[in-house]
Formats: structure tokens, C-alpha cells, sequence
């Protein structure tokens, strides 16, 4: 019984060659296999002096069970043995020597020809000439290797031609012998072997014999009519395994035809080898050519001379694509007869699925390969459990069934660490399991989940993100545990109940208390790259607004009060196109400045998805443009919460434009970096603001008491205090004000102003004066240090004619209003030491004293 299925094996391989290379006694691997790939170039060879190509298989393991079936089909019999081995001295030649002739004995029934190549060995022995003996002094001194082969090819190829020739002729009177499978041997005991039906039986197994021989020899067009012959004598006496083997042959031969690159992909693809093709073996390079160039390619059975008739007999006994897989079909349902015979039709399947595959059929392939999961083998090792559904995963995902080839790669990966093994393969499960990820629409990146709609299984989605996770701890690799359920935390958060979400956080936990999670990059053996994950939805952001500075804190731009105000001015340009753009709208620069130094504040609306307690460790801002000092903040968000407020903080350390690009934070210990280029549907107002030079802070305090009442709103903009005073009319009172520098930057300027409003009567004289010149020696005014500004206030009012006025005074006296001073950092303007009092015609109640404030 046939043991061991060749998963890789395609309809061309019935032409082949099989040649076995095998080490002899102590050769390392590297240099065995190094050897090995030279000779295996050498898949095919030009005949001399005939059009005629030899395909040779290599393979450097061969079971013996398997060389039993030769006679089945005779690309299963070993031809050819080349064994390597290493020689140093002329006293081990003998034992070697021996060693080769073993060797050999293993497939002694079915070889032709057989070489041994010796390396090391120098002297009298390796200058003898030898036919089956090759000398060379090392394996980087052995130029002549192809040339070897090739010529070892050769004396296969007599072989076989003589063979041929012999079977073929038809001698009348000889007995035909008949030709058995190993398993058929004892059913044949005791047979009538005179007659008619046994005759046709070993008749119709003869053909199909030949027409293998003709196969492997380069002749097509021979190996068409002997299958076809043996074909009709087989299903005249019901010898199914053989009619079945017979109908596989006229398969290949006709797959040859049809499809000269080959079935088996990469595997499969020819190569002229030395020397140029044939006529036909260059067809084989050209599919699609016309019929009349075919016509010129044809062979006859001598494979010498071009006969133009034989392609109309190969036209004739070649099968159309369609037919080819319906005699797939028979074949392998006459295989299946047979309980043995079960490598030979996985085989055959394999092989029609390759050729639907070319022809696009992924239907019936997909049919083919369902009938060969269920073919019953003997038991098998798990290392061929696993080569078995890694090829069957292989073979649909060629044929496009992707989850199908997903599901078979899987098995293969769980094979890899089955119970049984004792030294379980976890990093060959993990590297199965990460091919499984196209098959499940499962990507490692991200972002990929952030485009949209949710593609693919979610179910079976996070059952393999789960098994990834557990191979990678099985690995010893807790970074890639970290990287996996963080993944499967943020991306399958919608698709996970209450109690996953719990249990997911808390394996996390577990490991990054070991191993934190971080935004760097995880490169695989492989040269895989794992992309960082950020925790965007751990909490989830719905807005993200830039916030002014506080009233007393902003700065605005610089006038002169006591001149003409100067108002830079700029052209409208009306434009109908509206940006939509979220990026545009990320770069917006606002209407508001920062200042250097000073706490600035970014308000964010978050809340939390998750059933339980969110705690937010380490939650700052992340800036471009300016250096920003990041003032960290930590939160904890109830189960389940609204939009709740957050205010991060920090202090831009330079000047000019700062964009917010996001927020960093750590969560279950994994530390995320959020842009807010990939947040979905966050709101934002702009996100770069300018950063401009740290100005003077000035904090003024007065000798009068505050008023009760504001004789004067505010413009939002400006900074107001009211103070009282009650005088009588002529009476006079000063008002002391202290200037105080509260910042870091000194004070260089100071501008004094008043105004008088809601006047009714006249006013005489000077209302308010002062002298700014004892102040102004005390600047420039630095960090710290306090000014004083001594402000007389004077009463001189015409009563006349006024009943009311006394009333009206009554209320809060007379009240002093408008003494606004200003300290700009970046722009002087000469101090202006008295001011006079604004419209000194009126006279009537007076605004109360304002306020003293800084001006940009």
C-alpha cells in the first residue's frame, strides 16, 4: 500500500523523470543541499540530435513502498540515484565505495543509471576515469556538476528508449506479462493465464505502460493513442484501477497539450536547461499559438522527423478541457473502488484541481478538493497532518475560496502544538496562524477598522485574535500578547458582551504588569511589521476645542490711547468654496492667540464605552510646531458615562504656530498615542493657534475702596474694577495706585488716560492730574518690584440752575472714572506725564474709577 501522497504533484509530472539524490555516510546539511539545488537546475534536457525533451523531478527523500508502484505509473518508479558524499584519504575509498553500492540496492529493481559524486578525495584514485564516479577536491571546486547531470540524463534516456521500444513492439506469439500493483500480487494466484479475459487484461495494462514510457520519452502523440487503446481493452474487462490509471494518463497527456507552461504554478513552470528547446518544448513557452505552428512540432514515433499528419491524430485522441475533467472524474471514481489505493486518488484530485484552477472552474475544484479531505489514509504523523492541510489551504486559496483556505490553514497551525507532539511547534502555529489573517478579512493594522463598515466574521474574527494571543504566550513573546489583545480590545470593542470586555481588560492588565504596551513598531522574524495600537476608543473623543486664555490673561493688540489709533487694513476676498475638508478644518488657525509660558487649555468631550470604572492614567496633549511642555492629567470616567469634560493643559516653551495633533494616555497599562486624524466624527473648532513672545503681567491695587455699583460695562475684552470716592464740591483727594509686576517679564511702558462720561453741568479746571515722571524712574518696571502713581482728584462744579444735581449726587457722590494704564513688551510710545480732562466744557456726575490694565 502506497503510504506517503505527494501533495505537490500536477498532471506534467506523468512525463517526468524521477531522480533521487542522497548523502552517502557524514555530509552537513548546507553542503548537501547545496550540491543538491545545483543538480535540480538541471530539470530539463535537449536529446541529442532528436527534438525530443527530457523532464526530470528531483527528490532527495523517497519512500521505498511508494517505488513499488512503478509499474502502476511509471513516474512513481525511481530512475536515477545520485549520491553525494565526502572522502579525505584513499583508506576510506573502499568503505564509501560499499556505502554506494547499498545505496542502490534500495532501488535496485527500478533504476537505469546511478553516480556517485565524491568530495575531498585527491590522488591516484579520483584521476582514474570512471563513468559512475565523479571526483572533485571541494565543494567550491566542482564546475563540471551540470555538465554531469547532464550527461547522466542521457544515459536515462537510452535506457528508457530502449525500453520503450521493446514494450512496444508487438511480437506475436510472446506471452504479454502481466502487470500488478503490489496489493493485487496474491489475487492473481491460480488465474487461467490462457485466457481471453486475462489476455486483454495484460494487453490493455501493457498500453497503458507504454503509453507512459512514450509519455516520458517526449512522445505525445504516441502516448495519446497507446491510452486511448488501453483504455477500450481495460473497460472491455472491468479492470478498474488500471482503467482508471489509463483515463489519468490520457488526462496528463491532454493537460500537456492544452497547458505547456504547466499546472503546478511556480512548482510547475519549465525551463529549457542547456541548450535551446525543441520545436515543441518552445511551444510549451507560447501558449496560444495557431494551429499551423503546432503542425510543424508534431512527433513521430521515432521523435526524429516532423510528420505534419501526426498532429491531425493528436487532435483526434487529445481530450477537450471539458473532457479532461470528466475522465478526472471516472478515474477517480475507479480509484475509489480500491481501499489501497487512496494516495492515488488524493493525488488525482489534487491534480484536476490544479488544471480547474487554470481553467477558472472554481466550483468543481472547490468539489474535487472536498472529496479529498474525506479520502481515509492510513493513520498519519501530525508532521504530515500538517503538511496536508497547509497544501489543501494552498489549493483553495488558488482557486479563490480564501475563508475555505483560511479554515484548512488553521487546522494546520492547531496540528502544530497538538497534545500529542511532545515538543509542540508554537512559533510555526503563530507564523500558520498570521497567513490565516487574509482568508478572515482580518488585518494587524488599525487603522483599516477606522475606514468604515466592519468586514468579515466578527465571531470567528476574535477567536483567532485570541488564539494569536495564547500562541504568543506559549512563544515566551509577552510584547506580542500586549500588541494582540490590544488590538482585539480596540477593534472588536462592539462585538464584545460585558463579561468579555472585563475578562479581555483584565488578561491585559495581567501582562502589561510585565511587559507594557507601547507605540513602538514589532518586527517578526519574518520581516512582519505590527503596528502600534492606540486606545481611541478607551475613552472614545467626540470634540476637541482650543480654549482662549483667561480675560486677564489674553493679550491684545497695542494702541496708542492718547494718539490716533492705527488700524491695519486688507483687502475682502470673497470666496464661494467652502473647505469640508477634515484636515483643513484640523489646520484652521484660530482667531485667538497663546501665550509663551502661560498654562494653556484644550477642553475634550469624552466618555466611557465600557461597563465598568475607566481610569486614564498619564492623559496630556500632543503638539507640532512650537516645543510644548505637557501637563499630564489622569481621569476616571464612570461605567457607561455621557460626554463628560476634560480639560488638558501644558505650556508652549516657544513662539510661533502650534497645531494640536492629539492626546497621548495610558490605559490598562498600554500607553497610546491618539491623532486626530484618525478619530471618526470628532468636532473641532481648528487646531493651530499662534504662539507669541511672553508679555508683562501688571496687578494693580488702589488706596480707594471697590464701588458698589458698575457705572461703566465691561466690553469683554478689558479688565474692570470700580472704586468710590464721595468729595464735596471744591474739596480735593488723592487716589494712590500701586503697580505691581506679577510676571517674568519686565514692564517698559505706561500709559495714563481718563475720561469723564453722563456729565450735565460744566466742569472747571483740571479734574484729575498727575505726574508720571516719579513713576517713570521706576521703569523699566521688573519682575516683582512695585510703582506707585499718585492721581490728585479735584471737585469744581457750577450748581446753577440745577434742582435736581444735589439729588443726584446724593447717590454715590461724585465718582472718578477711566484711568486706564497700559504696559505693552513690544511696542514704545513716549509716556505722556499729564492728561487733561476729556471734553472740559461739560460738567454733571462722573464715571466711577475703572481700572489699570496691560495692553498688546
Amino acid at each position: 500500500k502506497m503510504s506517503v501522497p505527494d501533495y505537490m504533484q500536477c498532471a506534467e509530472d506523468h512525463q517526468t523523470l524521477l531522480v533521487v539524490v542522497q548523502p552517502v555516510g557524514i555530509v552537513p546539511e548546507e553542503s548537501f543541499f547545496r550540491i543538491y539545488k545545483r543538480i535540480s537546475a538541471v530539470s530539463q534536457v535537449n536529446v541529442r540530435d532528436s527534438q525530443r525533451v527530457l523532464y526530470i523531478r528531483y527528490r532527495h527523500h523517497y519512500p521505498p513502498e511508494n517505488n513499488e508502484w512503478g509499474d502502476f505509473q511509471t513516474h512513481r518508479k525511481v530512475v536515477g540515484l545520485i549520491t553525494i558524499t565526502e572522502c579525505s584519504s584513499a583508506k576510506e575509498w573502499p568503505q564509501t565505495f560499499e556505502k554506494f553500492h547499498l545505496q542502490k540496492e534500495m532501488y535496485g529493481s527500478t533504476l537505469y543509471d546511478s553516480r556517485l559524486f565524491v568530495f575531498g578525495l585527491q590522488g591516484e584514485i579520483a584521476e582514474q576515469p570512471r563513468t559512475d564516479v565523479a571526483f572533485y577536491p571541494s565543494y567550491d571546486e566542482c564546475e563540471t556538476v551540470e555538465k554531469r547531470i547532464e550527461d547522466f540524463i542521457e544515459s536515462l534516456f537510452i535506457v528508457l528508449e530502449s525500453k520503450r521500444l521493446d514494450r512496444a513492439t508487438d511480437k506475436s506469439g510472446d506471452k504479454i506479462p502481466l502487470l500488478c500493483v503490489p496489493f493485487e500480487k496474491k489475487d492473481f494466484v491460480g488465474l487461467d493465464t490462457d485466457s481471453r479475459h486475462y489476455k486483454k487484461r495484460c494487453q490493455g495494462r501493457m498500453r497503458k505502460h507504454v503509453g507512459d514510457l512514450c509519455l516520458q520519452a517526449g512522445m505525445l502523440q504516441d502516448s495519446l493513442v497507446h491510452y486511448h487503446m488501453a483504455v477500450e481493452l481495460l473497460r472491455s474487462v472491468n479492470d478498474f484501477l488500471w482503467l482508471g490509471a489509463a483515463l489519468e494518463g490520457l488526462c496528463s497527456a491532454s493537460v500537456i497539450y492544452h497547458y505547456p507552461g504547466g499546472t503546478g504554478g511556480k512548482v510547475g513552470s519549465r525551463r529549457a536547461q542547456g541548450g535551446s528547446l525543441s520545436a515543441e518544448a518552445g511551444n510549451r513557452h507560447r501558449p496560444g499559438k495557431d494551429a499551423i505552428s503546432i503542425l510543424f512540432c508534431a512527433l513521430t514515433s521515432n521523435g526524429i522527423n516532423a510528420d505534419t499528419s501526426a498532429e491531425i491524430g493528436r487532435a483526434k485522441n487529445c481530450l477537450s478541457p471539458e473532457d479532461i475533467i470528466e475522465k478526472y472524474k471516472e478515474a477517480i471514481s475507479y480509484y475509489g473502488k480500491y481501499k489501497n489505493a487512496g494516495v492515488i486518488e488524493l493525488e488525482a484530485c489534487v491534480k484536476a484541481v490544479r488544471v480547474l484552477a487554470m481553467q477558472k472552474r472554481s466550483m468543481e475544484a472547490s468539489e474535487f478538493l472536498q472529496n479529498a479531505v474525506y479520502i481515509n489514509l492510513r493513520q498519519l504523523s501530525e508532521e504530515e497532518k500538517i503538511q496536508r492541510y497547509s497544501i489543501l489551504s494552498e489549493l483553495y486559496e488558488r482557486i479563490g475560496f480564501h475563508r475555505k483556505s483560511a479554515f484548512f490553514k488553521r487546522i494546520a497551525a492547531m496540528q502544530c502544538a497538538a497534545p500529542s507532539i511532545p515538543e509542540p511547534g508554537w512559533r510555526a502555529c503563530y507564523k500558520l496562524l498570521l497567513e490565516t489573517l487574509p482568508g478572515y478579512s482580518l488585518s494587524l493594522d488599525p487603522q483599516d477598522f477606522s475606514k468604515g463598515t466592519h468586514r468579515g466574521w466578527a465571531a470567528v474574527q476574535m477567536r483567532l485574535l485570541h488564539e494569536l494571543v495564547y500562541a504568543s504566550r506559549r512563544m515566551g513573546n509577552p510584547a506580542l500578547c500586549v500588541r494582540h489583545l490590544s488590538f482585539l480590545l480596540q477593534t472588536m470593542l462592539d462585538f464584545l458582551s460585558d463579561q468579555e470586555k472585563k475578562d479581555v481588560t483584565q488578561s491585559l492588565e495581567s501582562y502589561t504588569a510585565k511587559c507594557p504596551g507601547t507605540m513602538e513598531v514589532i518586527t517578526l522574524p519574518d520581516g512582519l511589521k505590527l503596528p502600534p495600537v492606540p486606545f481611541t476608543k478607551l475613552p472614545i473623543v467626540k470634540s476637541v476645542k482650543l480654549l482662549n486664555l483667561p480675560t486677564s490673561l489674553r493679550p491684545h493688540k497695542m494702541k496708542s490711547l492718547l494718539g490716533q489709533n492705527v488700524s491695519t487694513k486688507s483687502p475682502f476676498i470673497y470666496s464661494p468654496i467652502i473647505a469640508h475638508s477634515r484636515g483643513e478644518e484640523r489646520n484652521k488657525k484660530i482667531d485667538f492667540q497663546w501665550v509663551q509660558a502661560d498654562v494653556c487649555e484644550v477642553q475634550l468631550m469624552v466618555y466611557n464605552p465600557m461597563p465598568f470604572e475607566l481610569r486614564v492614567e498619564n492623559m496630556g496633549l500632543l503638539t507640532t510646531g512650537v516645543e510644548f511642555e505637557s501637563l499630564p492629567a489622569a481621569l476616571s470616567l464612570p461605567a457607561e458615562s455621557g460626554l463628560y469634560p476634560v480639560t488638558l493643559v501644558g505650556v508652549p516653551q516657544t513662539t510661533g504656530q502650534i497645531t494640536v495633533n492629539g492626546y497621548h494616555t495610558s490605559v490598562f497599562g498600554v500607553f497610546s498615542d491618539c491623532l486626530l486624524d484618525n478619530l471618526p466624527g470628532v468636532k473641532t473648532n481648528g487646531c493651530t493657534v499662534e504662539v507669541i513672545p511672553a508679555l508683562p503681567r501688571l496687578q494693580i491695587s488702589t488706596s480707594l475702596p471697590r464701588s458698589a455699583h458698575t457705572l461703566q460695562p465691561s466690553s469683554g475684552d478689558e479688565i474692570s474694577t470700580n472704586v468710590a470716592v464721595q468729595l464735596y464740591n471744591g474739596e480735593t483727594q488723592q487716589l494712590i495706585i500701586k503697580l505691581e509686576n506679577i510676571g517674568t517679564e519686565p514692564l517698559e511702558k505706561l500709559e495714563v488716560t481718563a475720561k469723564t462720561v453722563n456729565t450735565k453741568e460744566k466742569l472747571y479746571g483740571d479734574f484729575l492730574t498727575w505726574n508720571l515722571e516719579d513713576t517713570l524712574c521706576q521703569f523699566p518696571l521688573k519682575p516683582g518690584k512695585i510703582a506707585t502713581l499718585i492721581v490728585n482728584i479735584k471737585v469744581k462744579l457750577d450748581f446753577s440752575c440745577q434742582e435736581n444735581l444735589l439729588q443726584d449726587l446724593s447717590d454715590d457722590g461724585i465718582s472718578v472714572s477711566g484711568l486706564p494704564l497700559s504696559s505693552p513688551f513690544r511696542q514704545v510710545v513716549k509716556p505722556r506725564v499729564e492728561t487733561k480732562p476729556l471734553n472740559p466744557q461739560e460738567s454733571s456726575k462722573v464715571g466711577d474709577f475703572s481700572h489699570v490694565k496691560v495692553r498688546e
